[in-house]
């Protein structure tokens, strides 16, 4: 397995996590509350924490192309939520999980 994590400096990561899970509710396995969430997401699951200061995401897949098809999504969805803040998420190089 290969996984990735980037970090969204925000004050609203909250709303974020639970915006994202609730929009991947409509096609995918989720469970979330106000800090922690997961996401089933076809390549691998995704894994959300929030606190006061940001965002952390984890993506994990069986290869390097669904690694990057993770993290596409996760980069997409979060770039229309979080609009006004125009998100650039900086991926942490894979590593084996």
């Amino acid at each position: 397995m290969l996984s990735a994590s980037a970090r969204f400096e925000t004050p609203n990561a909250s709303k974020y996590l639970k915006q994202l899970c609730k929009h991947f509710a409509h096609k995918v396995s989720v469970e979330y509350d106000d800090t922690n969430g997961k996401a089933a997401l076809p390549p691998g699951p995704a894994t959300m924490q929030a606190d006061d200061e940001a965002l952390l995401v984890t993506v994990t897949a069986q290869d390097e192309e669904g690694l990057e098809r993770a993290k596409f999504i996760i980069d997409d969805h979060l770039s229309r939520f979080a609009f006004r803040e125009t998100p650039d998420l900086n991926w942490e190089a894979p590593a084996t999980a």
